[in-house]
């Protein structure tokens, strides 16, 4: 029985990792499968350190599916670690198939033989291609950035990142009226990290009036 194993990353605490869950909950039903676990985490996808990964790879079995969203979901990363983490999901005999990659959804069947064989090789090359231009995006990004960072300090103009006080003061009134984090995630379109954030401010604060 094939066990479909999703994992969902966003790259910063105020992104919400859980953003793509419905449509890989979609794709699943639509091909005739259940999403068995969900593995969920607001880390960078340009380092293997992601602990949400590694556990879905310690979890999983020979012939489940590793859904994603995207490719750049799973890895934005150098090429000898891109090469590290397929050694790691090639030992596992996992599969890797997600939505924007047509040629991974016949990995979905159980087929064995030479087609399926073909189907796996041209799927293996789209995924380094898809690796490399996820990377390559990733450090144009970055480029910019520093470009952009460094003009603004030129013209006297940079203030660093500045955090998001509307969303935060939403975060903040709908816990103190008691709504759960799902509740806040979803009506505010933050990521639970977020959440626990504020929460731990407000109970310092709390704390703090107390003492």
């Amino acid at each position: 029985m094939t066990i479909v194993r999703a994992y969902l990353r966003a790259s910063t605490t105020d992104q919400d990792a859980n953003r793509a869950k419905r449509q890989l909950q979609d794709f699943a039903e639509q091909h005739g499968f259940a999403i068995a676990t969900y593995y969920s985490e607001n880390a960078s996808g340009s380092t293997l350190e992601r602990p949400e990964l590694m556990r879905l790879l310690s979890e999983a079995g020979a012939g489940d599916i590793l859904l994603v969203e995207q490719i750049d979901r799973l890895a934005r990363l150098n090429q000898d670690d891109w090469q590290q983490l397929k050694q790691l999901i090639n030992a596992k005999g996992l599969k890797i198939v997600s939505p924007e990659l047509p040629t991974s959804h016949a990995l979905l069947n159980e087929s064995q033989g030479f087609t399926s064989a073909v189907m796996q090789a041209v799927n293996g090359m789209l995924l380094d291609l898809l690796a490399a231009t996820a990377r390559k995006d990733y450090e144009d990004r970055r480029r910019r950035q520093v470009q952009g960072i460094e003009k603004a300090k030129q013209l006297g103009k940079f203030k660093g990142r500045q955090e998001d006080t509307k969303k935060q003061n939403a975060v903040k009134a709908m816990l103190k009226s008691g709504h759960s984090y799902n509740e806040i995630i979803e009506s505010v379109s933050c990521s639970r990290a977020l959440v626990a954030k504020v929460s731990k401010k407000i109970k310092e604060d709390q704390n703090s009036v107390a003492t």
